[in-house]
């Protein structure tokens, strides 16, 4: 049985870690290069950190958070936000990064998916799908969760695991930081039509919320931000909490 994983994301904006409430109301949760060193040392399997309103002007701003980071943690982490070509990759991954993740410029370019998982390896590229559910259909968006799209979030999800992505990291617009429990019904189904790992992002407020996101919805890691940013819930009290429900997890 493979070990499921506990990953807190750290949403950056100006360089300062930031949490809202369905993608709006930000508020300040702190430094993150200081929160990434002290969920490494607190047992977290990963580390998502995600740059919310990034452009192509704050490319150096990120490459520099990407160093600070690498030089602070030892567990992988992956780099999101403004990412859109294989240059841009390799720069984050020479200043540390372990993968990327890629959302809007995937929906604009398909075919980045399959060149960066040619030229990095499938390992590396984690596609992000921020999903929101109109009129009993999941639709994918876009920009910071800004832009609607037609897609359907299910049929885009095979197709870019056809195309190379090595994980989808699936976030519910309708559950993000409302701490009401994952969206179980669409991580398990995503589980089972697809064969890469699904990580669950949106809703984690309870540790019981965890233990069903990995017995009903069959998630291969859970993703959570202001629970852990807030220290409602600690990474390493979760995991031995979650091994006591015969969860399989790595524990320090």
């Amino acid at each position: 049985m493979l070990t499921k994983r506990i990953i807190p994301c750290l949403d950056v904006k100006d360089g300062k870690t930031v949490k809202g409430i369905n993608f709006e109301n930000l508020r300040d949760a702190g430094d993150p290069v200081e929160l990434g060193a002290f969920y490494a040392q607190q047992g977290a399997d990963e580390l998502v950190f995600l740059d919310i309103t990034a452009t192509l002007e704050k490319r150096k701003t990120l490459v520099e958070l990407v160093k600070r980071v690498a030089q602070n943690v030892n567990i992988p982490f992956t780099v999101g936000g403004g990412i859109a070509s294989i240059a841009d990759v390799s720069a984050l991954l020479n200043a540390g990064a372990d993968k990327v993740s890629i959302n809007s410029s995937a929906v604009q370019n398909p075919n980045l998916v399959n060149e960066l998982a040619l030229e990095f390896g499938s390992q590396c590229v984690v596609v992000a799908i921020d999903s929101k559910l109109y009129h009993d259909q999941h639709k994918v968006h876009t920009h910071g969760g800004k832009k609607p799209t037609d897609i359907a979030t299910f049929a885009w999800a095979k197709e870019v695991a056809d195309r190379g992505a090595g994980e989808i990291l699936l976030t519910s617009m309708d559950h993000d930081g409302v701490k009401n429990g994952f969206a179980i019904e669409i991580t398990k189904k995503l589980s089972e039509i697809l064969s890469i790992p699904i990580i669950a992002s949106g809703g984690g407020g309870t540790m019981e919320h965890f233990v069903e996101i990995f017995q009903k919805g069959k998630a291969d890691a859970a993703l959570a931000a202001s629970v852990f940013h807030f220290k409602e819930i600690g990474v390493q009290e979760l995991k031995r909490f979650l091994s006591d429900k015969q969860i399989n997890m790595r524990l320090s």
